[in-house]
């Protein structure tokens, strides 16, 4: 999710990162920006089903707002509604409950290895994480306020606040993906209230599509005729309609707003540079696809050059990764590239390689990791 602009560590950046880590219970991972806090799991860390709070990447394109008083806090609806109302934590509690489990994936994970490289956080392969989010339905609140005929989009905004001449994070949403009955207002994550890095104490979640739709810290749903204005819609987070060449302009004409995620693979074990001596070497991760499911991963130690079949196995849900398993014999002494690469639902194929855009979304091209093998 790139941001307006890149954020650098200051010289004496480790003692800050560190404070900034503990103040969000993120000591583990790796910090691509402090303020605001943008933290990045390390791929050893990503070989659970769910991904601990503890462990789960923090994406923010604004300062973390001063912490909320659940007491006192309201979202409000109105717009293009019937009757407008601000609903209360507790009355949002009332509303039936449903529990999601997703993977939420920030749409520039891995932005750090397009060539030319491009503006924003550089990512490489950790930020993304699976967990469970409870809440009500929006489509429930949406209901309650009577939405009109002519209701197109619901923009939502949020309590942070941004810096200088930044533009207010806002996103929108279509009617029809806001009134699916998966989309949430969500106040638990892994069966506790959310954190307030990951927006306590309530947060959209729109299954499926890119990780900046589910905004942080929701304070308003405003229904609207018509697409929001917002820099975030007008401008950010459009991905291109045609291939194009890597490093050339986009004109904003041949652009269109990113949603879903692209089938893709992560190798979580073994880790890059490790040795082994011969005999079976065993090959786990997992792959996901959006609102798609994943149907196969294959697996390649010989450059691409074949393909296995992994075992999928484990816990399946619509919207989450799926494990893959695979297991290789290793004999005489050799470098050795693992490459995966996963299949979905609707036969996208992950590719050899990613889509070259001026945002740095979507990296999805075979995961790779090389390990030494050392003989007997």
């Amino acid at each position: 999710m790139a941001g307006v602009a890149s954020h650098l560590l200051p010289l004496d950046g480790f003692a800050l990162t560190q404070t900034a880590a503990q103040r969000y219970g993120k000591e583990k991972l790796l910090a691509r920006s402090v303020r605001p806090p943008d933290f990045e799991t390390p791929v050893v860390l990503l070989d659970s089903y769910i991904t601990p709070l503890e462990h789960f990447y923090v994406r923010s394109h604004l300062p973390v707002p001063a912490p909320l008083d659940a007491a006192a806090w309201t979202l409000k609806v109105g717009g293009e509604v019937n009757s407008p109302v601000s609903l209360s934590l507790d009355e949002i509690k009332k509303l039936p409950a449903v529990t999601v489990t997703m993977t939420l994936e920030c749409a520039g994970n891995g932005r750090a290895f397009f060539e030319p490289s491009v503006a924003g956080i550089q990512w490489e392969k950790g930020a993304v994480g699976t967990a469970r989010f409870t809440g009500a339905r929006m489509a429930d609140v949406l209901k309650r306020v009577g939405v009109k005929t002519t209701a197109r989009n619901i923009e939502m905004h949020a309590a942070d606040r941004p810096l200088g001449t930044m533009p207010a994070f806002v996103r929108q949403v279509p009617m029809a993906k806001a009134m699916h009955p998966d989309t949430l207002l969500a106040y638990d994550m892994n069966g506790q209230p959310i954190p307030p890095v990951h927006g306590f104490p309530l947060r959209a979640i729109v299954p499926g599509w890119e990780g900046a739709y589910s905004i942080k810290w929701l304070t308003t749903l405003n229904v609207l005729d018509k697409d929001s204005d917002s820099f975030w819609v007008a401008t950010g987070y459009r991905y291109p309609t045609k291939r194009v060449a890597p490093g050339a302009a986009v004109d904003a004409k041949d652009m269109a707003p990113l949603v879903g995620l692209a089938v893709k693979s992560l190798i979580t074990k073994p880790t890059a540079g490790a040795a082994f001596p011969a005999g079976k070497v065993a090959v786990g991760g997992f792959a996901w696809a959006g609102e798609n499911d994943i149907t196969k991963v294959d697996v390649s130690i010989d450059n691409g050059a074949t393909w296995q079949a992994a075992r999928l196995t484990g816990e399946q849900a619509r919207y989450s990764w799926r494990r893959f398993e695979y297991e290789f014999a290793a004999g005489k002494p050799e470098s050795v590239l693992i490459l995966s690469r996963a299949t979905d639902s609707r036969g996208n194929i992950q590719p050899a390689v990613s889509q070259w855009n001026p945002s740095g979304y979507l990296w999805n091209q075979y995961d790779s990791v090389r390990v030494e093998i050392k003989g007997a």
